[in-house]
């Protein structure tokens, strides 16, 4: 026990003084603080930029567009003939000039002149033209009747339970971004210990160092000393990152409460996205280190991790199925298969409520497959920890599997 201990002591403090390790963790807090701060900073400068006062010309064939023609730092100036909003264009009095036909209210097509080649018109100069027309159709109407026109919906959702009250997890865009977040962060602490274990694993291998460490421990303590100690390493970042998510989350509300609502972390969220990375890192980790045992150099072992990466990130691939059916039969298988397992579940908590049971049988499934993973790799570890220079083919793994 005590030289397990050691292992795990001596590969977590080797972790946290990697490089590789201390950039990773500083460098998503403050990259994220670089967002927020281009996020304040460019609209400052494009505002600033913009000229404070700009011209739109148009031709009206109805005869009924003459009102609200100041729409913000946009000014409409009517012209008799398309021939005259011509020659303001080319004299560049006007940035653009409309035409509307005498079909406008059956058609409501509009043609547009301008000498930018552009695929459509910017959303500032959509939205000014259409709360000009607006305006301008439902004169007669009092003001607030054409405000609520030009913005007839702002709903807001409520989510019940099935007895009727209101639920704990509302989801909405907030809850959305937090839970992608989440998964992003937890996906990233994941590759990065067990792919630090990888590495490691394939560097000890070439530099004959494991044949010294397998003369004092078994390979199962050797195993178990791997895994948990940079556990320990991912589950620190995990816990740097959070912590400064706070900071940097009560930044962006400062600032985008209006566009994102309200980000809170509650603490079932919070407690199982522990629970998740321990087991999803666990999973990953085991697995690669059998990968790790088989691979006889570093770089083959990083190409066989392919195998276990991509499945974790299976479930990004499946984001508009969780987002808009999280209740979807292949999101819940996606939530039952241990190695996609994580990632799928933080995302759903996000969006929506799980069931107990499935929380339940996914935890129960993923410690299964850690108990039955760590047996394998175990059996990798002795059987081929120290072969050097070849890699064993499909049958002779089985093959170990049967005699170790």
């Amino acid at each position: 026990m005590n030289k397990t201990f050691l292992l795990i002591k001596h590969d977590f403090l080797t972790m946290v003084k990697r490089k590789g390790f201390i950039v990773m963790t500083l460098i998503v807090p403050v990259i994220a603080l670089l967002g927020l701060l281009a996020a304040r900073i460019i609209p400052t400068i494009v505002n600033s930029s913009t000229p404070t006062a700009q011209n739109i010309g148009y031709v009206d064939y109805v005869g009924n567009f003459t009102n609200n023609e100041s729409q913000g730092t946009l000014t409409l100036v009517k012209y008799d003939t398309e021939t005259k909003a011509k020659a303001a264009l080319l004299n560049k009095d006007i940035l653009e000039y409309l035409v509307i036909p005498s079909d406008y209210i059956s058609s409501g097509l509009i043609q547009r002149y301008g000498l930018k080649n552009e695929i459509e018109m910017s959303g500032i100069g959509q939205t000014t033209i259409r709360d000009f027309l607006l305006a301008n159709l439902l004169q007669g109407n009092s003001p607030e009747v054409i405000a609520r026109a030009k913005a007839p919906m702002n709903i807001v959702s409520t989510t019940l339970t099935s007895t009727g009250d209101v639920a704990e997890q509302q989801g909405g865009i907030s809850a959305m971004i937090l839970a992608y977040l989440f998964a992003i962060l937890l996906m990233m602490s994941i590759f990065s210990s067990s792919g630090y274990l990888l590495q490691g694993l394939g560097e000890e291998k070439e530099n004959r160092v494991m044949e010294i460490l397998l003369s004092s421990v078994s390979s199962g303590q050797l195993l178990i000393g791997k895994v948990i100690g940079l556990g320990a390493a991912g589950l620190l970042q995990i816990v740097i990152w959070l912590v400064s998510a706070g900071f940097i989350l009560k930044l962006a509300m400062d600032n985008f409460s209006a566009y994102i609502g309200i980000l809170n972390i509650t603490p079932e969220f919070l407690i199982l996205g522990i629970i998740y990375f321990i087991l999803g890192y666990l999973l990953v980790a085991v697995l690669m280190a059998g990968a790790g045992a088989i691979a006889p150099t570093a770089r083959e072992g990083q190409q066989m991790s392919v195998l276990f990466t991509l499945p974790v990130v299976a479930p990004i691939y499946f984001m508009a199925l969780i987002m808009e059916h999280p209740e979807n039969i292949v999101v819940k298988i996606l939530t039952f298969i241990p190695i996609t397992s994580p990632i799928t579940v933080m995302m759903r908590l996000g969006l929506s409520g799980i069931p107990v049971w499935e929380l339940a049988v996914s935890i129960l499934v993923m410690i299964l497959s850690i108990i039955g993973c760590f047996i394998l790799a175990r059996k990798l570890f002795r059987t081929f920890l120290l072969m050097y220079g070849k890699r064993p083919d499909l049958k002779e793994v089985f093959r170990s599997f049967k005699n170790a």
